[in-house]
């Protein structure tokens, strides 16, 4: 009977308890964290001059489109589009994403590849020069001189050099 009659008031309170929930978006201008493993971004990506793909696609949809060939997801962008930060996922171990950046005339390129969960086994692959010349393998970092104008390709993927799971949300700086 004791029992009862501590459980009562411990079952009203429990049943009584308010959630409490907030509008991110109306009281700040940052991004939400997808995963305390990707990197804090900075408070305003519009004044560090970084759009994500999302927003681009809402402002111009035939700047930038989204293709899926077999294992393949290829994801098109145009140059003056950098810096530029893009979502994705691998859903299968021999997916790739390839990034095509069209009308690329820059001196270089730089990237790093962000994956929510910080064992996953993915890296740039290789790089597609403008004159058809390949270059790789790298890390999930990525910085090369690019001496001519024109597309240049991106090729993430599994590491064949490790282990680990190679599927999963991942995302994807460039400048």
């Amino acid at each position: 009977m004791k029992k009862i009659l501590f459980l009562i008031p411990l079952l009203i309170f429990s049943c009584t308890k308010k959630e409490i929930v907030s509008d991110i978006s109306s009281t700040t201008d940052t991004l939400p964290a997808i995963s305390k493993t990707y990197k804090e971004l900075p408070v305003d990506l519009a004044k560090e001059g970084i759009v994500t793909i999302q927003d681009a696609s809402k402002k111009n949809p035939s700047q930038t489109f989204r293709v899926v060939e077999e294992n393949k997801i290829i994801k098109t962008i145009n140059g003056d589009m950098l810096p530029v930060i893009i979502y994705e996922e691998l859903t299968a171990d021999q997916d790739q994403f390839i990034i095509k950046i069209k009308n690329f005339n820059g001196k270089g390129i730089s990237g790093e590849i962000n994956p929510e969960n910080s064992q996953m086994n993915i890296r740039f692959n290789q790089i597609k020069f403008p004159t058809g010349d390949y270059d790789g393998p790298f890390t999930r970092e990525i910085a090369t001189p690019i001496n001519e104008s024109g597309e240049v390709w991106l090729i993430i993927g599994k590491s064949n050099m490790g282990s680990g799971e190679s599927t999963g949300k991942f995302s994807v700086s460039l400048k």
